[in-house]
């Protein structure tokens, strides 16, 4: 259960979606007047672009990483160097039940053979587990990541885990981002100069063709093209 009654919830994430196209930096503040420290910041450490933007408003903060057991080793270097860069954010690894070697001894290479339950078992379980402790999470999706995501706004009720879900650099084009990244000096996965636009793990995370959509590096040959954190 969060700390909030679903109810208060709802009625919150209404007030939130009222202020409308608000900028990633008021958004971060509303969430920090509102939640105070009842909220976590929800990174796959492909940048650490959106702990950036949140530490400018409040240094101390719970960041989410899916430690799933099959992520490329920059992945992880970027964040144990969040932890040292950011000295107020508390890295929440949120796992599954099993370890990579008994999940592949029961049921053999599930990201080859169902992705589907592979991300149901590594990352969407111990999300739902790990936010469960909240009342609010913020995320970076933008919505020129993918169709999918083009309706994605600031302030919104996420229906899936009942808790509400702010999404401060929704509104960010490929431009803006890359602008802040670099005139702010913020960490980046160094797999991104090698042409992986769009950093899952490691078996399922392919380079992306010059001037192809940055997703389809993600479960390439298939027609999955999310893992299930964001509908």
């Amino acid at each position: 259960m969060t700390t909030m009654e679903t109810a208060r919830l709802r009625e919150i994430a209404e007030e939130g979606a009222a202020l409308g196209e608000i900028g990633a930096d008021a958004a971060m503040r509303w969430v920090a007047e509102t939640f105070g420290d009842d909220f976590i910041v929800a990174s796959n450490m492909q940048d650490a672009v959106l702990i950036d933007v949140a530490a400018r408003t409040k240094p101390d903060f719970d960041v989410l990483f899916l430690e799933t057991g099959y992520h490329f080793a920059e992945t992880i270097g970027v964040r144990d160097a969040v932890d040292l860069i950011y000295p107020g954010v508390r890295i929440v690894n949120a796992e599954a039940e099993q370890s990579v070697a008994d999940q592949e001894a029961q049921y053999g290479k599930l990201n080859r053979t169902a992705p589907d339950r592979c991300c149901q078992l590594r990352k969407v379980v111990p999300l739902q587990r790990t936010l469960s402790r909240y009342s609010a999470w913020v995320t970076g999706v933008r919505r020129v990541d993918a169709p999918t995501r083009a309706q994605t706004p600031i302030v919104g009720f996420d229906e899936r885990n009942g808790l509400v879900k702010v999404n401060p650099i929704a509104a960010w084009t490929d431009e803006e981002f890359r602008e802040y990244l670099e005139a702010n000096g913020v960490l980046e996965n160094p797999l991104v100069g090698q042409g992986y636009l769009s950093i899952g793990c490691a078996p399922c995370t392919a380079k992306v063709a010059p001037g192809a959509d940055p997703r389809s590096g993600r479960w390439a040959g298939q027609a999955k093209t999310e893992c299930g954190l964001h509908g």
